[in-house]
């Protein structure tokens, strides 16, 4: 980012936020690294020594923020990215408590940073999220990046992955399944548990879903636990799930399968709540034969597979 914020020209109906006047790109390589940025380590700017993401503050001739961070990636580091797409508003602090709001794009590229014609700070470099909080850098960029490790792994996309997993397929490599866990409940009257997704969500916004998530290095019944608590506040025995329904998914053609398994809670304890609202925007309970809409539709197909006694279903094969 540039060490000072331009004055915003007279907004057109095409920017995404008419107070924002910084814009940067969360850059990833589609297998989970992020490219950042070290700035330099000087008095008088913002976050000295910090690694960031590439942009800057918007100019008077930028008619909107996404030409702004592109002219930013074009002047700082060489970049000319055509798949950016907004994801998210990052309110970053500063040490004086100074709150600037920054419009994020995302972006894929998978080349080289040594090789780019770096014009500012020190350097740039890939990081995968687990490494992350050891470095310098700002709680806000941080938590953004996990964010968006999350999405893009929790749900299939139409984008550059499903061709990356199809070019493993033609290379002859194993294309592994991702494993995915749903919570299916019923309440005294019958009535499933669903959620409503974020609208910014980057799979399925503004549509109902299941409480789900993926393992990570542990079972999928652990996995479920976890998810419930961190989600909705709900308390769930491990001895009290079941597996109810298997959806093996493939989401396009050469898209990357996913193993989707819903389990049955027979008992639970807590009332379904808020606890990510970055996620979901409200838990509700529907009858099974009166679904709402929209659904994801591998979510309509456990439940019509749980109705009718059967254990699998697959969807997307051809």
């Amino acid at each position: 980012m540039t060490e000072t914020t331009s004055q915003l020209a007279a907004p057109s109906p095409t920017t995404l936020r008419a107070e924002t006047a910084n814009a940067s790109a969360l850059i990833h390589d589609g297998t989970g690294a992020y490219l950042l940025h070290l700035r330099d380590d000087v008095p008088g700017i913002w976050e000295p020594g910090s690694w960031s993401l590439l942009g800057g503050g918007r100019e008077p001739g930028d008619r909107t923020l996404e030409e702004t961070v592109r002219r930013e990636l074009r002047e700082e580091a060489g970049l000319d990215l055509p798949g950016l797409v907004p994801f998210a508003v990052e309110e970053a602090r500063g040490d004086d408590g100074t709150t600037v709001p920054i419009q994020i794009f995302a972006g894929r590229w998978n080349g080289d940073p040594a090789t780019l014609p770096l014009t500012e700070g020190v350097m740039l470099h890939w990081f995968r999220p687990d490494v992350m909080p050891r470095l310098r850098m700002a709680p806000s960029t941080l938590a953004l990046i996990h964010h968006h490790a999350e999405l893009d792994s929790a749900e299939p996309r139409a984008d550059a992955s499903s061709t990356a997993s199809a070019s493993v397929a033609a290379s002859g490599a194993p294309v592994l399944n991702v494993v995915g866990v749903h919570l299916y409940v019923e309440n005294l009257d019958g009535e499933v548990l669903l959620g409503l997704r974020h609208p910014d969500s980057a799979y399925a916004g503004s549509t109902w879903h299941f409480l789900a998530g993926h393992c990570e290095q542990e079972s999928a019944v652990s996995c479920l636990v976890r998810e419930a608590h961190e989600e909705a506040g709900l308390v769930i025995d491990p001895g009290d799930v079941e597996l109810a329904h298997v959806v093996h998914l493939v989401h396009g053609s050469g898209g990357r399968p996913r193993m989707q398994m819903v389990f049955r809670a027979r008992r639970w304890a807590g009332t379904p709540e808020i606890r990510e609202p970055d996620k979901c925007k409200s838990w509700d309970w529907w009858p099974q034969d009166a679904l709402p809409t929209p659904i994801v539709p591998y979510t309509r197909a456990a439940i019509e597979g749980i109705r009718a006694g059967l254990l699998y279903t697959e969807v997307g094969w051809s």
